[in-house]
């Protein structure tokens, strides 16, 4: 059977509304190796089972869901794809793992320090965040299946940073699912997105006494990706208290380790070694660990002669313990274990900053956070380095004396790159230096400054450009779609447009984000339509889920379903009505700016 790219999001939406069949619970089987399994390991298939019950465990609320605002789709679109880090989808519930009994685990918080498990989040509507009723009254366990079936990466960084800001936010418990288990989904998918440090920032926003199992699980995941294995410490026996789970009994002796008590670690370790619970490297990562701590005195060698894949335990206790990973194990990791690297203190500026211009194009590293690191790449004083001869260019490029010399260092900073993604993250680091030229300055390159300056949001400033472009060009036509004064167009100004590279697919992108963001009378919808063959009136399953979630003034499920329609690494797999449909529900809901910078990054990164 044949699928047209338009129909991709009807495919991925068909695959994620079936993952909420039901998901078998971790631990029903005695682990086979530490977990958590390796990067980019084929996770085991679901095997469909009874919906389990929902708990509801320290006050959290558990509503009843009302009726699904898509129906549910024929099964068969194939098993969800291969997550980047566990062995097994996070559970849908906190159902207890069957025939372990757990230990309940008492905290002495007062009541007014308890945070409330029917909204939870670490940012509100003041700092940043979307509303408190984001996801209004859609059944938690859509939602819940709209994040575990998203295949990353996303092919837009500015949807990725919404993905971010919806999965950030003090939102309402959606009906029918507990708090801290929705809290696990949204951490676990900013994880596979490479967000480790808001996948932490979630795990944390969650009061100890309302973990759920899969909340434990995710916690073991968060401190991993950061390197921090001291994060399990505060829940080390409430994990433990579950069952017997490898990566917790080995959590107890380092989290004793860590806290100066060698004397309580180094029995836990032997006896963990004497059981098998880990060999090898697994369990000397832990050992090291342990021996780091206060009263330590345990020097432990890893070498990594024998170890051919790389894990999230291995990883995570390497960090930790500042063990160099070889380099050949880090190049068959995923890509999200490089924007986790890129966020690390642990290492060195000049190692970081290759892995942060991978995370920049992502959404995951701000313009202005690529610059500082590149700053701190100067401040280590090797000239050597190829990332100083990057800095140096920054630097030029920023404050470099006359336009040309500084536009010179721009273009050289432009061109140094061979893929699509490196070339675009360059135009995010040097969107502040793009910022600095003068309009019309001789020897400018447009549309690469244009896209320089909206790749970070400085939409404003990009305005000023207006009147120094061409109408046909492509700084133009992303001028028009930026613009935050909504100008309207008529459809010469589509016809007229020119288009740098695939004019005709970027002719269908700049029509369709017009339409999307209304600046297009209905006739001229029409006749584009009609005439570019852009079949936005066309409905599946994923256009009717969106125009609902928009319809109900759902900002946090139209960014889940807009995300599920850019399920691919490169902007060429995103079809023109999946844009128009996209910016359009974007902006019924109140992310315009979003929709507006969408809109602009097709016409920039095609």
């Amino acid at each position: 059977m044949r699928i047209s790219r338009a129909d991709l999001p009807l495919v991925a939406l068909a695959g994620v509304i079936a993952l909420g069949v039901g998901i078998p619970a971790l631990g029903q089987n005695s682990p086979q190796s530490i977990l958590p399994p390796g990067f980019g390991e084929p996770a085991p298939t679901p095997s469909p089972r009874p919906s389990p019950r929902e708990t509801a465990s320290g006050g959290a609320v558990v509503r009843t869901a009302p009726t699904p605002l898509a129906p549910p789709l024929p099964d068969g679109n194939g098993a969800p794809p291969p997550l980047p880090l566990a062995a097994a989808t996070p559970t849908p519930s906190g159902t207890p793992t069957p025939g372990v009994i757990a230990i309940p685990v008492r905290y002495d918080m007062p009541a007014y320090a308890r945070r409330w498990i029917g909204r939870v989040g670490p940012i509100d509507l003041a700092a940043g965040g979307l509303p408190a009723t984001a996801f209004g009254n859609a059944p938690g366990r859509y939602v819940e299946a709209l994040m575990r079936g998203l295949n990353l990466p996303i092919a837009s960084r500015w949807m990725s940073i919404a993905l971010r800001r919806a999965l950030v936010s003090r939102v309402d418990t959606p009906v029918g699912v507990n708090g801290a288990d929705f809290a696990a989904e949204r951490a676990w998918l900013l994880l596979r997105m490479g967000e480790s440090v808001a996948g932490r920032a979630v795990v944390q926003s969650v009061d100890n006494q309302d973990y759920t199992p899969k909340l434990y699980e995710i916690a073991m995941q968060s401190a991993l990706a950061n390197g921090d294995p001291a994060e399990l410490c505060p829940i080390v026996d409430g994990g433990y208290a579950l069952g017997f789970e490898r990566g917790w009994v080995l959590a107890r002796a380092m989290c004793a380790g860590l806290a100066g008590l060698p004397g309580k670690a180094q029995p836990l370790i032997a006896a963990a070694a004497k059981s098998r619970v880990a060999t090898g490297i697994d369990l000397l990562l832990a050992q090291k660990i342990a021996g780091s701590g206060a009263r330590g005195r345990q020097a432990v060698t890893i070498e990594w002669d024998d170890v051919d894949r790389l894990t999230a335990w291995r990883y995570g206790l390497a960090m930790a313990s500042a063990t160099e990973i070889p380099a050949p194990l880090l190049d068959g990791a995923s890509r999200n274990v490089m924007a986790w690297r890129a966020q690390s203190p642990m290492l060195a500026a000049h190692v970081r900053a290759p892995a942060a211009e991978i995370a920049a194009a992502r959404g995951v590293f701000s313009s202005a956070a690529l610059v500082d690191l590149y700053g701190a790449v100067t401040e280590e004083g090797d000239d050597s380095l190829p990332e100083a001869a990057i800095a140096r260019d920054l630097q030029t490029a920023y404050s470099g004396g006359d336009v040309p010399t500084r536009l010179g260092a721009i273009k050289s900073l432009w061109d140094a790159p061979k893929s699509a993604s490196a070339r675009y993250a360059r135009l995010v680091l040097t969107a502040g230096a793009a910022a600095r030229v003068p309009v019309g300055a001789q020897g400018a390159d447009a549309d690469r400054l244009v896209a320089s300056m909206l790749a970070a949001g400085h939409d404003v400033t990009a305005q000023k450009w207006r009147g120094a472009v061409a109408t046909s060009s492509d700084a133009w036509a992303m001028l028009a779609l930026a613009d935050p004064e909504g100008r309207r167009y008529r459809y010469s100004a589509v016809s007229n447009y020119a288009g740098a590279g695939d004019a005709t697919l970027k002719r269908k992108m700049f029509f369709a984000g017009l339409a999307g963001l209304g600046r297009l009378s209905a006739g001229d919808v029409e006749q584009g339509a009609q005439t570019l063959d852009v079949r936005i009136g066309q409905e599946n399953a994923w256009t009717r889920a969106l125009t609902r979630a928009a319809t109900a003034n759902q900002p946090g499920t139209v960014v889940l379903l807009a995300a599920v329609g850019m399920q691919t690494p490169a902007w060429s797999g995103v079809s023109p009505e999946a844009l128009y449909h996209i910016v359009a529900a974007l902006r019924a809901v109140g992310l315009e700016g979003e929709a507006r910078m969408i809109a602009a990054e097709a016409i920039a990164r095609l």
